[in-house]
């Protein structure tokens, strides 16, 4: 049975930022079906919920992991070691379940595909992906945003 990693919010843990969750039914779906592999990069990267919403500033997350570009929460704190770290814990968890395929919460600067918040905290998105994105993507496992 194929394992799929999943955000946490959207499989209806209020881990958000704000506190909230975001569920989403596909997500549902595998998690009953057992498929569903939960994590909360923020959360295992040891940020609180909740927390004062942060953006990537400076590109995307392969920026981040490339040392380029840092993670910036809305007081002005550097929450980049955190960003990181979840996101290693994110593929840990792909890699121990065998999940090759990642459903992940759009924009995101951990889980955003394909289009994250650009820095500003005035709503502008830009091209890239979040911090856990661009590592799973690195490691061959694809990544959809939901």
């Amino acid at each position: 049975m194929e394992k799929v990693l999943v955000s946490a919010c959207l499989a209806g843990v209020p881990c958000r930022y704000d506190g909230r969750a975001k569920t989403a039914r596909v997500v549902d779906e595998l998690v009953a079906q057992g498929r569903g592999v939960v994590v909360c990069p923020e959360g295992a990267g040891g940020l609180p919920t909740p927390r004062p919403a942060a953006e990537i500033v400076g590109g995307d997350g392969a920026d981040v992991l490339d040392g380029r570009a840092r993670v910036v929460d809305a007081t002005g704190a550097d929450c980049t070691e955190e960003f990181v770290a979840g996101a290693r814990a994110a593929l840990a968890a792909a890699e121990a379940a065998g999940a090759r395929r990642a459903l992940l919460m759009a924009r995101s600067p951990s889980c955003g595909c394909g289009q994250v918040y650009d820095g500003t905290f005035g709503g502008t998105l830009r091209p890239g992906d979040g911090v856990t994105a661009a590592l799973l993507r690195r490691a061959g496992i694809a990544v959809e945003a939901v």
